[in-house]
């Protein structure tokens, strides 16, 4: 999630400011051959993520003399050419879009000095140094983040998103989860890029909770952190089960994050129940109910996404009767300028939220519609038309457009259901 836009890099820079400390050195680099052998106990976990996600992130310094250049870059195309299974899922993901048109449409107002403004913006979309400064560069040749030199025919590395290496890389020492069958390479094995430094701390929820959890002190509404997932997760049964976020959004360790964007996820997350329409003294009575049954925190988090569940009469022709729709927004609705909370109706992990429709049956009505559509941008749609409506994207104006486009693209229909009304007189 990215909330950085002009209007609100004040309110940004407060709500964020507590989310990192300065760099510190991560656990200290091991020799080859002991690299791949360490992994860190239990307690160490949470030691291990304060020093790793410490913001900014320290630059990596100098590659060991003897990497080669494949074992020195940064770019996930080069992790591609021995992780290929990774890598192809990284691509299809939201994490190698994480520095999108809406994002790099904003940043390329921003004067290349003010570095501070920057991080509130790419601190977890573009979180190291190595793509900090590339962001700098591109601001410095006035041609706008999204742009490059004509010699160069790929992306720059702070376009790339959230690449390989903000996870798994800290001065060029790579860190990883532990083998699956719980092996561990002979000591003696010459490893590519001096192996890894194994620890547990991959596969913990308090992981994903750098960049999916504000602090207790962070930014608010209303009372409720206006980033709250981890804690969300954390106050469910699948916390107390041990289900941490990464056995939904990392099954079998797939590196596809997926979320509210992915029609599949949101099915296996939610059941949706309709009851059957009836009609008594000329009034139509069904109700339409969603539990969430399967997500291990709210239903949806954040304030980006909403679910509208509807019901209404429709025509034989296939259009929506006037006067007899009736909607239950799923959200948590928040005014543009996050100056206030308007409504928080999300669903909490196994409770429900209920559509009770009771409308004068339509003289042209053939059949009751129940549907539930999803519109995982809906904040960033608001946004986007504000920013164009009110002559505010500046030099970003192109990219803000294709960010409109991209968010209003990512809705779909996650339930429908007909039934004809003649069937539900009596």
């Amino acid at each position: 999630m990215s909330l950085c836009f002009p209007a609100l890099i004040g309110i940004l820079a407060v709500a964020l400011a507590a989310c990192g400390d300065t760099a510190k050195p991560t656990t200290p680099v091991k020799s080859p051959a002991q690299a791949a052998a360490v992994q860190l106990p239990a307690p160490e976990i949470e030691k291990f993520l304060d020093a790793h996600w410490a913001r900014p992130i320290a630059p990596q310094g100098k590659p060991p003399a003897r990497f080669t250049s494949i074992e020195a870059a940064l770019d996930p195309d080069s992790c591609g050419s021995c992780h290929v299974a990774q890598f192809k899922d990284w691509k299809e993901s939201l994490h190698s879009r994480a520095m999108g048109p809406g994002i790099l449409g904003q940043l390329v107002n921003m004067s290349p000095d003010a570095t501070n403004e920057h991080q509130d913006c790419i601190r977890c979309h573009a979180p190291l140094k190595e793509q900090a400064d590339s962001l700098v560069a591109a601001l410095a040749r006035e041609q706008g983040p999204g742009s490059r030199p004509a010699k160069d025919s790929g992306l720059a590395l702070h376009e790339q998103g959230l690449v390989c290496a903000a996870c798994h890389v800290r001065g060029y020492q790579r860190y990883g989860p532990p083998r699956k069958d719980g092996s561990v390479p002979d000591s003696a094995a010459q490893l590519p890029h001096n192996g890894w430094v194994s620890t547990a701390a991959f596969e913990d929820s308090r992981f994903c909770a750098s960049c999916h959890q504000f602090p207790k002190d962070g930014f608010a509404l209303n009372g409720k952190l206006l980033e709250n997932t981890y804690e969300e997760w954390k106050a469910s049964r699948y916390a107390r089960e041990g289900k941490a976020c990464q056995s939904c959004h990392m099954p079998d360790r797939r590196h596809l994050w997926r979320g509210i964007h992915d029609p599949e996820m949101v099915k296996a997350g939610v059941a949706i129940d309709v009851k059957p329409a009836r009609i008594q003294s000329g009034v139509v009575s069904a109700t339409l109910t969603i539990k969430n049954t399967g997500t291990g925190h709210y239903f949806p988090t954040y304030v980006t996404p909403k679910v509208v569940a509807e019901t209404y009469q429709e025509s034989a022709g296939g259009q929506v009767l006037k006067d007899t729709l009736r909607e239950y927004i799923i959200a948590r609705q928040v005014s543009p300028d996050l100056s206030a909370e308007i409504a928080d109706t999300r669903i909490a992990p196994d409770e429900q939220a209920l559509l009770d429709y009771r409308v004068r049956l339509h003289r042209d009505a053939a059949s009751l519609v129940y549907r539930v559509r999803v519109e995982p941008d809906a904040f960033y749609t608001g946004l986007y038309r504000s920013l164009l409506a009110g002559k505010q994207a500046g030099k970003g104006e192109r990219l803000i457009a294709q960010a409109l486009k991209d968010s209003t693209a990512s809705a779909f229909t996650l339930y429908l259901h007909r039934q004809p009304l003649r069937a539900a007189a009596r």
